[in-house]
């Protein structure tokens, strides 16, 4: 059935696509936070435990969203690790780092959905697209927040 939105195919598409690289950022993220959350050790144990089942738990949420906002424009969203391998810009990581590394590789994951998120936006800007835009804003000032809180954990 044709999508009648008032949005272009080829905007929706282009949207899409970024939205892709976005879910694949997110739930790259996710399963790093989570897996931070299971092996994390040391003085900070508690904290950290906590604070990355809160972050990982709020991801788990955020795809869901993306890939909806995605299925809304008329496109199939990414689900394969195969698919997110591909897309996303956030490194798997090999082994279980200290605590103070994996805070600042979950800064550096945080910061780098923001990043994806940020080339997305001029898309829905231009194609008038508020609902993906007011998600990217969202998404944006969410991973910003959480950046700077575990950047704070670092600080002497």
């Amino acid at each position: 059935m044709k999508i009648d939105i008032g949005i272009t195919e080829k905007d929706r598409a282009a949207i899409a696509g970024g939205l892709g690289r976005l879910l694949a950022d997110s739930y790259s993220l996710y399963l790093q936070t989570h897996n931070f959350h299971w092996n994390v050790t040391g003085p900070m144990f508690q904290t950290l435990h906590v604070m990355f089942e809160a972050q990982y738990t709020e991801l788990s949420l955020a795809v869901d969203l993306v890939a909806e906002r995605i299925r809304a424009l008329g496109f199939p969203a990414p689900a394969t690790y195969s698919e997110f391998a591909r897309l996303t810009s956030i490194k798997e990581i090999a082994g279980v780092p200290k605590a103070d590394e994996m805070i600042r590789l979950l800064v550096d994951g945080q910061e780098t959905v923001v990043r994806t998120a940020r080339t997305i936006f001029p898309l829905a800007e231009s194609a008038s697209d508020e609902a993906t835009a007011d998600l990217l804003t969202q998404r944006i000032q969410l991973h910003e927040k959480t950046a700077w809180m575990l950047r704070s954990l670092l600080e002497a």
